[in-house]
């Protein structure tokens, strides 16, 4: 597999089914981990960010799930590249924009993703359509276990895993889901609930984490600290509690405005659709923002132009990186605002 090879697809994230994916767009699973000989990334030389880098790209491909995977040297390949990277949601922003030895390694379903010298030394990623949080659980802690065979990772005995960001400290562990909250929005009750889940110690964010809005009603909810806590708690309240109710106040907001406004909705959805046919130049967080209404669409059963997988399709495709390599050549901004309308009136048509 080459780097190539992941434009084929729309990717794990965006596959569009799981459960609870009329609302749940995808669910992931962090570990943070650094390795006990080294010192953390902030005070480490350059010659030991890449002594690090060589002995982590080596375990990880050499591991069973690794053995297929596709590493990637992130100081080899250029920015679009890195850019495709994160907007598949295998790599951070902060790791996109890093320097020195760093890379990635995908499994090839894009399940699987390691980083290596992004904020820790490692960063074990597991991730799936839809809320799939326990077989996640399943999938990283494999991974965790191999490596552990060889590798002696920070660890106190009061503290559990040593970790450069102190609110990872404990299990290391980041759970974190991916929900369209459009149906909130609209009814206004979305700060309501944002509030709700700051309070019980979580954090809401945009599309691609910390720092980010949330473009086209995508919302991640993820856990703050991992201390004090075994994973297997954590996981259990984000599957039986947390994502549960958050997904009941979705549907019953979407309920409620089939009933009470009901032309409302469908004038949104529908004057969406219009303008992606009908735009000559639109940007990407426009596109994102138009898509919205059509996904929600799409399940409520009120849009019957295109399918979910298009859908998802035009979402991935009309990013900035991808667009750019769709079109094989870099572009600026507005010349991607008239390639991105050309290529969704085209998909469109």
């Amino acid at each position: 597999m080459i780097l190539d090879d992941l434009r084929k697809t729309t990717g794990e994230w965006l596959r569009g089914d799981g459960p609870m994916s009329d609302v749940v767009v995808s669910s992931r699973i962090r570990l943070a981990r650094n390795l006990a000989e080294h010192p953390f990334l902030t005070t480490a030389s350059e010659s030991e960010r890449t002594e690090i880098y060589r002995r982590l790209a080596a375990e990880a491909t050499s591991t069973p799930t690794g053995a297929d995977a596709l590493l990637v040297d992130l100081d080899e390949i250029d920015s679009v590249d890195r850019a495709m990277l994160v907007e598949r949601h295998l790599i951070s922003r902060q790791h996109a924009a890093g320097e020195g030895s760093r890379g990635v390694t995908v499994s090839p379903d894009e399940t699987q993703a390691l980083m290596i010298n992004e904020e820790d030394h490692l960063r074990i990623q597991a991730l799936r359509s839809g809320m799939q949080l326990e077989a996640l659980w399943t999938d990283v802690s494999a991974v965790d276990d191999a490596l552990a065979k060889n590798l002696a990772f920070a660890f106190d005995r009061q503290l559990g895993y040593l970790t450069a960001c102190p609110t990872n400290v404990g299990t290391g562990i980041r759970v974190s889901v991916m929900l369209h909250l459009p149906a909130l929005r609209l009814t206004k009750d979305i700060e309501r609930v944002a509030r709700a889940a700051r309070d019980m110690r979580l954090a809401v964010r945009g599309l691609h984490g910390e720092g980010t809005e949330a473009i086209g009603d995508l919302y991640q909810v993820s856990n703050q600290t991992t201390l004090g806590k075994t994973e297997e708690a954590i996981i259990k309240t984000f599957s039986d509690s947390i994502i549960p109710k958050i997904v009941e106040y979705e549907r019953t907001a979407r309920e409620s405005l089939a009933k009470k406004d009901a032309a409302r909705l469908d004038d949104k959805i529908w004057r969406a659709y219009g303008l992606l046919r009908h735009a000559r130049k639109i940007s990407s967080s426009e596109t994102q923002a138009l898509l919205s209404p059509i996904r929600l669409g799409i399940h409520m059963q009120r849009f019957d132009k295109f399918d979910l997988s298009l859908l998802n399709e035009l979402f991935l495709n009309t990013q900035p990186a991808h667009l750019q390599k769709f079109s094989g050549k870099q572009l600026d901004e507005k010349e991607r605002r008239i390639v991105r309308a050309d290529y969704i009136r085209n998909k469109l048509a």
